[in-house]
């Protein structure tokens, strides 16, 4: 028998729950396994996961395959009609003790069992538990906060994979970092679905910021504290506060912003405008002049005209922004804006095009101002590492991994510094 093969896709938040289920099948001692771990952002990551499925299963023969992750939560019976497929589990279930307990005594029996599902209403979830994992990344860890999400983007099937917002108590948050720091770790990413949402559902009601002075106050010996994505129009006041005041603080923001044109953020259900997201990045960068943004934004939503898209495209400048992340439209089933009048597809593909060579030149003209500049880097592998702007730099010799070094930029190649 063999120890289980994992497959992740989709976010970071992924990637950390792949490493909990790790360790709790280990402990179950869960074997001949394939575990896909699947992503539901859009249809195009549905279709990656069936794909990924059919690869694991011809590369794998005789093992059962088990499917989970947002789109096993959200399109169950898709993945359980897939002969390859032997068990689909929920977002909830791959995260408990019992669920993979109950399968490590049956895995050889799955196959060709009728009942494949075992996807409970993720709605009635209440709590997200604080795996205590050793980290994933050999360098940085991630540590899951929160959870769920209780916004209603139209596009966004998120909800309906995570749940509503829970957050995990900041006792348990800054125990896990202590106990990463102890294990060697320079740089910890707070990770979840809405991370401004952090605290609703808690005691008091605390708030990001709040969590973000606690852990760089009570775990002292930490380095670098990244924050992953978050929601701009609800970022605190302790947040701000934070920015401006905590060097350890990395500055390094990605941004929810979607759109750049007002009447398509309301069409979206977003809950800021276009100036709210640019009033954000002037106050964030007169903070922390030094502060670098990455953004989501969305080519071809429903109803988007040239004029709405090149919106889109000016923000890119008036906000700043560095590292942009294009989607392409993609309706998902069930979304308001499924029901939307649709943008021809190759129009979509056009904007996401010339979306993404603006953000390609802004990252260029970022990565030419960096020139002659020294940075502190954290080493990830012996030539490779990331400033505190989350910017990549290639070294032309090796290094110590998983230290942080200052070293003078000597220019670019590509997307990356070289030092």
């Amino acid at each position: 028998m063999t120890a289980p093969v994992f497959a992740t896709l989709g976010c970071r938040l992924n990637a950390y729950e792949t490493e909990a289920m790790k360790e709790l099948s280990a402990a179950a001692g869960v074997e001949n396994a394939v575990i896909v771990n699947t992503c539901a952002v859009t249809a195009e990551a549905v279709r990656k996961a069936k794909q990924e499925i059919r690869r694991l299963s011809r590369e794998n023969p005789g093992a059962t395959i088990i499917v989970t992750g947002c789109a096993a939560q959200t399109e169950p019976e898709t993945f359980a009609a897939m002969p390859e497929v032997a068990k689909v589990i929920g977002n909830h279930e791959k995260m408990q003790a019992d669920t993979w307990a109950g399968l490590a005594s049956r895995v050889p029996d799955l196959i060709g069992a009728t009942e494949k599902v075992q996807v409970d209403d993720i709605m009635s979830v209440r709590e997200t538990a604080g795996h205590l994992i050793d980290g994933f990344g050999r360098h940085r860890a991630y540590v899951q906060v929160q959870n769920g999400c209780d916004h209603r983007c139209t596009f966004c099937i998120i909800p309906f994979g995570r749940g509503n917002s829970r957050s995990v108590p900041a006792g348990v948050v800054v125990e896990q970092i202590k106990r990463l720091v102890g294990n060697g770790f320079n740089e910890v990413v707070l990770t979840g679905v809405d991370l401004t949402s952090w605290g609703a559902d808690l005691p008091a009601q605390p708030r990001l910021g709040d969590l973000v002075l606690r852990i760089l106050k009570l775990v002292p010996d930490l380095p670098r504290l990244r924050i992953s994505s978050i929601d701009s129009i609800e970022a605190d006041e302790a947040l701000m506060q934070a920015i401006a005041t905590e060097p350890r603080l990395m500055p390094h923001l990605h941004l929810s912003l979607q759109a750049g044109d007002d009447l398509i953020l309301k069409r979206m259900k977003r809950r800021h405008l276009r100036d709210d997201a640019i009033r954000f990045c002037e106050d964030a960068r007169r903070l922390r002049p030094d502060m670098v943004f990455g953004a989501d934004i969305i080519a071809g939503f429903p109803t988007e005209t040239e004029e709405m898209f090149d919106q889109s495209v000016k923000l890119v400048e008036d906000c700043g922004l560095t590292f942009l992340h294009v989607f392409p439209f993609s309706p998902r089933k069930g979304t308001p804006a499924a029901r939307m009048p649709q943008v021809k597809g190759p129009a979509i593909k056009d904007r996401a095009a010339r979306l993404r060579a603006v953000g390609e030149a802004a990252l260029n003209r970022h990565l030419m101002a960096q020139t002659g500049q020294t940075h502190r880097i954290l080493l990830e592998g012996p030539r490779l590492g990331r400033t505190e702007q989350f910017t990549e730099v290639s070294f032309d010799r090796d290094m110590p991994e998983g230290v942080i070094v200052s070293a003078r930029i000597t220019g670019w190649q590509g997307d990356r510094l070289t030092a």
